[in-house]
């Protein structure tokens, strides 16, 4: 396996200071960030390759244990188990074990498949039971939980208010509840981050991140922040004028005045009924009324008499 060298990952040298190697590093994530380089592999790769050079360059400590060792990586990738291995010094050194390899670096799975030749294996193999079930070890970096990702179903009516929802999620020891804080105006297929709350380990607990989902709504057809809705019309009050109720969802109808002659399909603005913003729940949008026309289903005779003398003057 090909050596890394992190000086050149960076385009620094040994002799670079610590300054020289934030700012080669700076420069380059620049260049190569996954925003600027959408689908290039390439791009994604070499970002990768920056950020683990500048995880051990960047820190001084890891930095002089990288020097001290990184010269004679190949003596340790082909050492084999020996009377040395005790921490008894020989005329060849001896090989170090992972644990000792995750203490130096950390063992989190953070770096490339280098660090596992380089330390002969992946951190905590053969490592004791107390190794195994990832008790802190002093200078030791504590493995980080899994983050885990659950769907969430919201009423339109939720999703505008915000809200307080009680979840079950699984635990090691079976199911665990958590109650996580929806924010107003949460979109649909937006991601709300709950920290701490994902997989819970010895060490730092994963993230949990909930996938909103909107229920379709039988009044309201959402558009980003402004909702539209149905108003339906008389015939009278479309041509005659008059006023109308438009539901909101706020729950408390708006009195709409309609103008003489008013067209099927016609909208009217209701502003500051929309959705709320998420992060910002006093930046709203607006409803939009549509209007659509109800025709009488049943005339009785006189309401037929006076039809047909509207429809005389028509003609």
């Amino acid at each position: 396996m090909e050596f890394k060298d992190y000086y050149a990952a960076l385009g620094v040298t040994r002799s670079s200071t610590e300054k020289e190697i934030k700012q080669a590093y700076r420069k380059l994530a620049r260049k190569y960030h996954p925003d600027v380089n959408p689908g290039d592999a390439k791009a994604e790769a070499r970002f990768k390759d920056i950020n683990e050079a500048n995880e051990v360059l960047g820190n001084p400590d890891s930095r002089r244990k990288y020097d001290e060792l990184g010269a004679n990586w190949r003596q340790y990738e082909h050492a084999q188990p020996g009377p040395h291995e005790a921490g008894h010094p020989g005329p060849g050194g001896r090989s170090v074990s992972p644990e000792e390899m995750a203490d130096l670096f950390g063992g989190d799975g953070a770096f490339s498949d280098f660090f596992s030749t380089f330390f002969g294996g992946a951190p905590g193999a053969g490592a004791g039971p107390q190794a195994r079930r990832g008790a802190a070890r002093p200078g030791r970096r504590a493995r980080r939980g899994r983050d885990i990702e659950h769907e969430l179903e919201l009423t339109l009516e939720e999703a505008y208010r915000g809200m307080t929802k009680r979840l079950t999620l699984p635990a090691t020891a079976g199911t665990r509840t958590v109650d996580v804080r929806i924010p107003a105006g949460v979109t649909d297929g937006s991601r709300v981050r709950v920290a701490g709350e994902g997989e819970q380990v010895a060490g730092a607990a994963g993230d949990l991140y909930l996938r909103i989902r909107i229920a379709p709504h039988p009044t309201f057809e959402r558009r980003e922040r402004d909702l539209y809705v149905k108003l339906r019309l008389p015939a009278t009050t479309a041509v005659l004028g008059g006023e109308a109720s438009v539901p909101t969802i706020s729950g408390t109808p708006v009195r709409l005045r309609i103008p003489p002659l008013t067209q099927p399909g016609q909208l009217f603005r209701v502003k500051g009924y929309g959705m709320p913003q998420a992060g910002r729940p006093a930046d709203t949008g607006d409803a939009y009324a549509r209007v659509d026309i109800q025709l009488p289903s049943a005339l009785s005779p006189k309401a037929r008499e006076l039809w047909e003398m509207l429809a005389a003057l028509d003609n």
